[in-house]
């Protein structure tokens, strides 16, 4: 049985109204305010008996300091599960985004960016954004650009204008035509894999690549380093965040402990990144408070939808405090991935 079932009519139509009183006003709904604003047909004092069985099973909670009640994590999700009336973007939200990502002449990590922004701005939350995990990027060129007498710079071009840099130990005074030699060797045979399938079938396809000594010795550092070089994982972010203003105005964060919190969030990608990473298959993901697997994103809702295009996997979504307009962000952040897609297919 869902909890939904599990709870009478009367039952469900208080909390409803209860979310969403608290939801646009930040403050613990009364009795009193629900019946005016909800025409439930039935007494205050009657709202109030309900709100207490509520309050018993775990969906509302009742502040010290106020009469009111506050929805808990579990009401959130009754409320997105069973209870939202979800709204589509309107037609200057659509525009918005579409301006945005759709804009031409940009690399995937700029459209991200940007998108997460916009998001930011249109839901008034932290708008967040995954690139694809860079292994499955394909290769488009390599350029090897010497920087002293045994170090060079490895530049690698992506898939969809993501551009690495690396730099790698090399022998003493390298003669420049034998870098160029490797330079082209490379391209031809690695250009048009992935970063994994480079890493995977190297040795075979550089195996009879040249045996001018100088050039055997810069390839044999490739072979031996493969997994350090062409491992570009850790090497940059991947996550994109919009605006902390947008959160930074918001009630939950006008203490100073509530701040720091999200300073903390805003500056800890790693954490943000292993949080997102798990969800680039999960289609639309919406995790509230404590079902958050990191106890310190407890305070925060995450609504995250994939996308994907071929083999580019990546997230797009919002982060704010439990008490979102759910109905609203849910269709936005939807909307926004499926520009994503369109536009890398």
């Amino acid at each position: 049985m869902s909890a939904q079932d599990q709870l009478s009519e009367r039952e469900l139509r208080v909390l409803e109204a209860v979310v969403q009183t608290y939801i646009e006003t930040a403050e613990p709904a009364g009795s009193q305010t629900i019946a005016r604003r909800f025409g439930l047909g039935v007494s205050p004092a009657t709202i109030r008996n309900t709100m207490s069985e509520l309050e018993e099973k775990g969906y509302l909670f009742h502040p010290h300091t106020s009469a009111g009640r506050v929805p808990t994590d579990r009401a959130y999700r009754l409320y997105v599960d069973g209870l939202i009336r979800l709204a589509p973007p309107s037609l200057e939200e659509s525009k918005a985004l579409r301006a945005e990502v759709l804009g031409s002449g940009s690399t995937l990590e700029e459209i991200l960016r940007r998108a997460a922004q916009v998001l930011g701005v249109l839901t008034q939350e932290l708008g967040v954004a995954v690139a694809p995990a860079l292994d499955e990027l394909v290769l488009e060129r390599l350029d090897l650009i010497p920087v002293t007498s045994d170090r060079v710079v490895l530049v690698f071009n992506l898939q969809s204008g993501v551009v690495r840099t690396i730099f790698v130990q090399v022998p003493s005074n390298l003669p420049g035509p034998s870098v160029q030699r490797v330079t082209q060797i490379l391209n031809d045979r690695l250009s048009g894999l992935t970063l994994a399938q480079i890493r995977q079938s190297l040795v075979e396809r550089l195996r009879d690549a040249d045996h001018a000594p100088d050039s055997r010795e810069l390839l044999n550092i490739f072979i031996a380093e493969r997994d350090d070089i062409f491992d570009l994982s850790g090497n940059g972010a991947t996550v994109m965040l919009g605006s902390a203003q947008m959160l930074a105005d918001q009630p939950e964060f006008a203490s100073n402990l509530g701040m720091r919190g999200l300073l903390e969030l805003t500056e800890r990608r790693d954490l943000l990144r292993r949080a997102l990473e798990a969800r680039r298959r999960a289609g639309l993901s919406i995790t509230i408070g404590w079902e958050n697997l990191d106890p310190r994103l407890s305070n925060f809702t995450l609504v995250t939808s994939s996308y994907q295009a071929g083999e580019l996997k990546g997230v797009i979504g919002v982060m704010g405090p439990t008490r979102m307009p759910y109905e609203k962000i849910i269709g936005l952040v939807e909307h926004t991935s499926r520009l994503v897609e369109d536009l890398l297919e």
